[in-house]
């Protein structure tokens, strides 16, 4: 069996290629038309403009469903493997709230390109990156709760240093992007697409563009991590019959019927 055949690990497997696709496609797409410079656009900017912005926003939506189903299945693991520990408990929802909010985020910048609802789309970005790293911290914070019995040093440590890398990168983004719209660089700069290293700001664009993309290799990073626990999860469906038709409420002895939907891995 192949390891992307044992439980759900294929999940993390395609949240991340899905997402990585959308962004390399979208790129390729804006570069070829000349609709950004090749040098690190923002990765918003390589969906803003047709025809890339209809790719962008479709694959980044189902990119938000998988993420979705990702942290849900991540949360119901966590719960199953410590039922009796409140204070992972709290920690575990947490996390869930944060990682669904997140989704949230990554949808709006999806669909609100800044050209166009610029408040719309920052607001999606600040719950995209904001949250989840916040959700990335706490379930490094789990990781450390969990450990030794469940969860390996070896995996605290891969995901405190994603937790790192992403929050150097993030601090970078929020700093030098503030600077660079709260200065003198002109009244079209939430509009411009295209940057020339004489124009003020370039250097601070560079950085804040080089931060993103930094980030979002973080959250590639943090979610590959998931694959190895996902190989022990499994996933059916249970169907409960309460009647002998489709229209009748009465009592009904048959059995009920249980399958396997996806695995049959403990």
């Amino acid at each position: 069996m192949w390891w992307f055949q044992q439980g759900l690990s294929f999940l993390p497997s395609a949240l991340v290629i899905w997402t990585a696709a959308a962004f390399i496609f979208s790129y390729i797409t804006a570069i070829t038309l000349h609709h950004v410079d090749p040098v690190l656009p923002y990765i918003s900017d390589t969906g803003t403009v047709a025809p890339e912005k209809c790719l962008f926003g479709a694959m980044l939506n189902i990119a938000a469903v998988l993420c979705v189903a990702t942290i849900y299945v991540r949360y119901k693991q966590v719960h199953a493997l410590n039922p009796e520990e409140n204070r992972i408990i709290r920690l575990n929802k947490a996390g869930l709230v944060l990682g669904l909010l997140s989704c949230l985020g990554l949808s709006l910048v999806a669909n609100f390109q800044k050209t166009t609802f610029f408040a719309v789309h920052v607001c999606g970005a600040v719950l995209t990156f904001g949250m989840g790293s916040l959700y990335m911290f706490v379930q490094t914070i789990l990781s450390y709760q969990m450990q030794p019995k469940i969860h390996g040093k070896q995996v605290f440590w891969i995901r405190l240093s994603l937790v790192i890398w992403c929050g150097v990168s993030a601090f970078s983004m929020l700093t030098c992007s503030s600077l660079l719209y709260n200065g003198s660089f002109g009244a079209d700069i939430v509009q411009k697409l295209h940057w020339n290293p004489e124009d003020k700001g370039y250097a601070l664009h560079m950085i804040t563009t080089a931060a993103e993309w930094s980030m979002s290799l973080s959250f590639f990073g943090f979610f590959l991590t998931y694959i190895r626990d996902f190989q022990k999860i499994s996933l059916r469906v249970e169907a409960t019959l309460h009647g002998l038709t489709l229209y009748d409420t009465a009592p009904c002895p048959v059995n009920n019927e249980r399958t396997w939907l996806l695995s049959r891995d403990v």
